[in-house]
């Protein structure tokens, strides 16, 4: 089966506050670090311990070995994916305080554009009742003199004078109700576009501030994860090991060969289900993990291996991503959009018409990430509108993420 893994070759993004997020801090990886070093101190039965003892007693001992290093290297890789995840929505919480940034801006400017509006029209008539005050001064206005009711020469004549002043007064009023209905617009309008500006000015603020505490938890998680993963190859070692003890105590040859072939042939499984979107492991599926919501699926691979498109599409984006680094969007016939992040580079521009196997990217380390992966996310109704779990999509077009991630 086509894989997510083929496609992209490692897939690895408001609004809560950032401060609603349990802080980064390094006391998780310290801890597991003592314990591991803790642990490890008990050092692997060795050749001659097994020489000394009976090929039974020797393979429990290995047996015991390979458990006791197979429960901490779960530890070590879960420790990992929880770094990994927590990166991620920091550059989620960056994402979502820039477009409140974007959408304040253009708030201010809309209300600066009404308030522009309201005082040309408040200019106008301004002028009009101006005009009127003019004619008034100079006689020419009806209650001066120019019509009035005593000169009236019959009874018609006094009904159509009393309706002409009657015409005038209500013009009057309707000149002076004119002009405090706009100065009020004015007013109403000046008062929003001030508000605006302010809440512009603060999401400025809140952007500024929610980029350099990303920034800072991303760096306390990079220093955590390199600590994981420094302990992680060390029990990988012991793994290694204790299995080839229990071979040699079993009456393997070459026990060395035998574990190699055997981790090869377990590297070459977990990637068989996504080579076709990237050669890679899956770390992370989509979900609720660690007290925020990882919105995609992470994808390990080293940094270079190719990520191709799992379906046809076209090309939105290919480039900066906000907590990304790098991205690439597209948009798939059924009007999906899917999103390709922390990549090394795009191969891809935008409103370029993409086949699905056909390659897109890189895998790479950008952005808020703590090792080299692509980040894949599925989003419907427009992009960022709502995001869903990949898998089933991925799955119908014959990529299957398979273990956790399995649907």
């Amino acid at each position: 089966m086509a894989t997510l893994h083929h496609r992209i070759s490692s897939l690895s993004t408001f609004r809560r506050p950032l401060a609603r997020w349990a802080p980064l801090t390094i006391a998780a990886a310290i801890t597991l670090q003592l314990a591991l070093t803790t642990t490890s101190a008990v050092a692997a039965p060795g050749d001659s311990d097994i020489a000394q003892t009976s090929p039974q007693s020797a393979s429990e001992t290995a047996r015991a070995e390979i458990a006791r290093v197979e429960e901490l290297l779960g530890r070590a890789e879960v420790e990992l994916q929880r770094l990994t995840v927590l990166a991620e929505a920091t550059g989620e919480a960056s994402r979502v305080a820039e477009q409140d940034l974007l959408t304040a801006q253009a708030a201010a400017a809309s209300t600066a554009a009404d308030l522009a509006a309201a005082r040309a029209a408040g200019a106008v008539v301004q002028e009009d009742v101006a005009e009127l005050g003019r004619e008034t001064y100079m006689g020419a206005d009806a209650l001066s003199g120019a019509v009035t009711l005593l000169g009236a020469r019959s009874p018609e004549d006094l009904l159509e004078r009393a309706a002409t002043l009657e015409l005038i007064g209500k013009e009057r009023t309707e000149r002076l109700d004119a002009l405090r209905a706009v100065e009020a617009e004015v007013q109403r309008a000046d008062e929003t576009a001030r508000d605006a500006v302010a809440g512009r000015d603060a999401a400025a603020r809140t952007a500024q501030q929610v980029a350099v505490d990303a920034q800072a938890q991303l760096v306390q998680a990079q220093t955590a994860y390199d600590a994981a993963a420094g302990e992680k190859a060390v029990l990988e070692q012991q793994l290694q090991a204790a299995q080839v003890q229990l071979l040699a105590a079993q009456g393997d040859a070459d026990p060395v060969a035998t574990v190699d072939e055997r981790q090869r042939a377990v590297t070459a499984a977990s990637a068989a289900g996504t080579a076709s979107l990237a050669a890679g492991r899956v770390t992370s599926c989509f979900g609720s993990r660690w007290g925020t919501n990882h919105n995609g699926v992470d994808i390990a691979a080293p940094i270079g291996t190719p990520i191709y498109a799992p379906d046809s599409g076209v090309v939105l984006h290919a480039g900066a991503a906000n907590g990304f680094g790098l991205a690439v969007y597209l948009q798939h016939p059924d009007g999906t959009i899917s999103l390709y992040g922390h990549i090394n580079q795009a191969l891809v521009t935008a409103g370029q018409v993409v086949t699905a196997g056909e390659q897109i990217a890189e895998v790479g380390n950008r952005g808020q990430s703590t090792g080299p992966h692509v980040h894949v996310e599925l989003h419907t109704g427009g992009l960022y509108a709502t995001r869903n779990d990949p898998a089933p999509w991925l799955a119908a077009r014959g990529i299957s993420l398979g273990g956790a991630c399995a649907v």
